[in-house]
């Protein structure tokens, strides 16, 4: 099997319901310590609405033609800003679904198959004891924390199939450009992050009849907008990271 964006999966496993029979879940919830060092995270086309209300969503990837949107949580490497020391998420902000499903997880399968197999992180359940969640119940039928994290993890990849098709979208009508996103803090450092593409605003202008027609209808217009009005939340990142930096320095 292969488990993708394994950004936060130490050791995934698949889920197997004799080997798995009495371990339990033992994450903490409001624990996001797992994340503390991720500066972006992907997204699905159906956050960007939550998303751009207080997060830049920018397009993550190697190239034009294989790019995934991305919420940018931080403007250093390995520093997400809205996670403190004891790990919890910054009070009221949305959190991303990529990092709600963990420990769990969907892998392809290595034949190439459609079908998907049900991981989870092994740093994370334990067998016995009373500490943590049960993944079964005492008839070893899936537990209702089982259930839930199942029935997310479907819903998921429904909404990343409709996020790929938007990234295609944008790639064939080559409106996607490589750009930096400049940081300028309160104290006068000035630095620059890259890696990143974000929809240029003079192509989409140059649009015409049938192709902005198709953007309308499909809803892909509506999320370019919901992109570009995002960038202005570097802003709101860089008074975070000024926060954080002014809070070290009196300690």
């Amino acid at each position: 099997m292969q488990v993708k964006q394994l950004l936060i999966y130490e050791r995934p496993v698949q889920l197997n319901r004799v080997t798995h029979r009495h371990h339990r879940v033992v994450a903490t919830p409001g624990d996001f310590s797992f994340a503390a060092e991720l500066n972006s995270v992907p997204l699905a086309c159906v956050e960007f609405t939550p998303v751009t209300r207080e997060y830049p969503i920018l397009f993550a990837g190697n190239s034009v033609d294989a790019v995934v949107p991305a919420a940018l949580l931080g403007l250093r490497s390995q520093q997400n800003l809205m996670i403190d020391d004891g790990g919890r998420w910054v009070e009221g902000a949305y959190v991303p679904a990529f990092l709600r499903r963990y420990p769990f997880v969907l892998a392809e399968r290595d034949d190439g198959e459609s079908e998907f197999t049900v991981c989870l992180d092994e740093t994370h359940i334990c067998e016995g004891g009373e500490a943590g969640m049960p993944l079964f119940d005492e008839e070893g039928q899936d537990s209702p924390l089982l259930s839930n994290a199942l029935n997310f993890l479907q819903e998921y990849q429904v909404h990343l199939a409709r996020t790929r098709e938007f990234s295609a979208t944008l790639a064939s009508h080559e409106l996607l450009v490589s750009r930096q996103v400049n940081v300028q803090t309160a104290g006068g450092e000035a630095f620059s992050l890259d890696g990143f593409f974000v929809v240029d605003e003079e192509k989409l202008r140059g649009l015409k009849g049938k192709a902005l027609q198709e953007l309308a209808r499909s809803g892909d217009l509506g999320l370019i907008y919901a992109h570009l009005l995002s960038l202005g939340n570097v802003d709101l990142l860089v008074r975070a990271l000024d926060s954080r930096s002014a809070t070290a320095a009196t300690h």
